[in-house]
């Protein structure tokens, strides 16, 4: 199997193609600071609540559901906080930062293949993002179109049904992404095949995603999106 054997890549977005890491750390200053809380420890906090408000209420726009889990870490590290302060961090994700290799190595992608989003957010925040990513993708799906947030299943038939009307194959597919959680499990799921975006190779823990059950596979591996790009280039000969 080969990178280039894939005419579509759909890609994850948070975590992947964004630092959220560093975005959702740098944003959750105001209770962090005060509660003493170590970026590790508060990232898995709020891996923790963000999937539990995503299963708890799907439907909801991703900014005011970030606002909530804002809320539910407040109360957890009992820090007094105002719903000025809720809204600003449900507002923050077009303020994280862009993985340093996003761009340059979606730009050379998109020469070789179509690319598609699946992303857990809302289409206004993505905007936003895709500013700094620097490419227009061929399709963008976000859990505000679809209804529900990944894991779920609805989300990859979304995404296999809004390839299918680019005219490819769910085997045509290969899915970029950083959360074995949130991407790969129910990628394998789907039966798409996938290349694992490493972000965090080194560090112990799953950071902001829950960690994943057993089982999980995935077809390729690397540390950073530039590498995937390289290896792409490299199969060009």
């Amino acid at each position: 199997m080969r990178l280039r054997d894939f005419p579509v890549m759909s890609f994850d977005c948070y975590g992947t193609l964004i630092d959220w890491e560093s975005g959702i750390w740098a944003a959750l200053q105001d209770l962090a600071g005060p509660a003493g809380i170590a970026r590790e420890d508060a990232l898995a906090a709020f891996a923790r609540h963000e999937s539990a408000q995503e299963r708890e209420t799907p439907s909801l726009r991703y900014s005011e559901l970030l606002a909530r889990v804002h809320r539910r870490l407040a109360g957890e590290w009992g820090v007094a906080a105002s719903a000025a302060q809720h809204a600003a961090f449900g507002a923050s994700v077009g303020d994280w930062p862009a993985f340093p290799d996003s761009a340059g190595a979606l730009a050379y992608l998109k020469r070789h293949a179509k690319l598609v989003i699946l992303s857990n957010v809302d289409r206004a925040s993505f905007a936003r993002s895709n500013a700094r990513l620097g490419v227009a993708f061929d399709a963008i799906c976000t859990a505000e179109d679809i209804g529900s947030y990944k894991p779920d299943p609805a989300n990859f038939r979304y995404l296999i049904d809004r390839v299918a009307a680019l005219g490819h194959g769910s085997g045509e597919i290969l899915h970029v992404a950083q959360s074995l959680y949130h991407d790969h499990a129910p990628a394998n799921a789907a039966g798409l095949r996938s290349a694992w975006i490493d972000r965090r190779a080194g560090t112990a823990g799953s950071g902001a995603t829950p960690a994943a059950g057993a089982g999980v596979h995935y077809d390729f591996r690397f540390e950073s999106l530039a590498e995937l790009a390289e290896a792409h280039r490299r199969e060009g000969g």
